[in-house]
């Protein structure tokens, strides 16, 4: 059974007869300045994606850093609402800090879509700086584009 399989896939790989047949690979001067041509239009491609991510990023003055939570609040004594079991439902913005450190920010109702609209801000532009930092780290790997002969800067 193992036998069959192998030899298979020698037949599927061109390699039928021979088990042990090794492909030599031969160097083409052609297919080199192609990936050298490849290499400068990828890194265009690269530079015209960063600059679109770029021109894409949203108001750096209207985000915010944290996570919206909605509360309900109920009081022991002296509230009809919490005495039927309803309560009062309030939102909270919560931060995180270094060192496990939480600050909570009470909302009033009109705050809250505008602090969630600030809260996906910071995230696309969190994300937008990632990928910014990726393509710029592909930059890097790629070759620099050629550079014509004669001229001056």
């Amino acid at each position: 059974m193992i036998g069959e399989l192998e030899r298979l896939v020698r037949e599927r790989r061109g390699q039928a007869g021979h088990p042990k047949k090794k492909i030599k690979a031969k160097f083409s001067w052609t297919f080199a300045s192609r990936c050298d041509s490849l290499l400068s239009v990828n890194q265009e491609e690269i530079i015209r994606k960063r600059d679109r991510l770029l021109a894409q990023l949203p108001e750096a003055r209207e985000i915010l850093r944290g996570s919206l939570l909605d509360r309900t609040i109920r009081h022991r004594t002296g509230c009809k609402e919490c005495d039927n079991g309803g309560g009062h439902p309030v939102s909270v913005l919560a931060i995180g800090y270094p060192g496990g450190h939480m600050r909570q920010i009470s909302l009033r109702k009109e705050q809250a879509a505008p602090v969630k609209q600030c809260l996906e801000n910071y995230y696309a532009l969190k994300a937008a700086l990632e990928e910014i930092c990726e393509l710029n780290q592909q930059l890097l790997r790629a070759k620099p584009a050629a550079v014509k002969k004669g001229s001056k800067k």
